[in-house]
């Protein structure tokens, strides 16, 4: 699914904007995050230089971080008011928070490897949901995510570039 949605970035937007900016935009988009930033920068895609690509998606997969963090609370109690988004809305908080154990538990650690290690549901958007449902502090929750976010950047720069680069250079 995410090679997909990938492509559709890649088909959709190539030639319009920059490689660059396809990379940040892939970076910023939940279930991609940075993960799909770093594939599509790779050489199998945009073949966007490593160190040019790394802080592209570093920056563009924390960005939503904050307003998830301080704001996903209210959007959601608000939309649950409403009979069109309520069932939306307890399935994402129940399936967010059926992954949120490690981190209800190891808190801080917890955070930085469910969002660092890449694993099908994980990442930066799904840990700030979850601190934010499980009243994670954003002093403790930021740092934590942004810690996960530079793990799973190494992570996937050395399956990017190292592993796929190896295969498509």
């Amino acid at each position: 699914m995410k090679e997909a949605l990938i492509e559709w970035f890649v088909s959709n937007l190539g030639g319009k904007v920059g490689k660059e900016v396809i990379v940040f935009l892939i970076s910023m988009v939940p279930i991609l995050e940075l993960r799909g930033g770093l594939i599509a920068a790779g050489p199998a895609f945009l073949d966007v230089p490593m160190w040019e690509a790394i802080p592209i998606c570093i920056i563009g997969n924390i960005i939503p971080v904050p307003f998830i963090l301080l704001l996903i609370t209210k959007i959601f109690d608000w939309l649950k008011h409403t009979k069109a988004f309520r069932p939306m809305v307890e399935k994402l908080e129940k399936k967010a928070m059926s992954k949120s154990a490690n981190i209800e538990r190891y808190e801080f650690w917890g955070l930085v490897a469910f969002v660092g290690i890449p694993l099908p549901g994980t990442g930066a958007w799904t840990g700030s949901l979850i601190a934010a449902l499980l009243g994670v502090k954003f002093r403790k929750a930021f740092p934590a995510v942004v810690l996960g976010v530079l793990l799973a950047a190494f992570i996937m720069t050395l399956f990017s570039y190292v592993v796929l680069g190896g295969v498509f250079s």
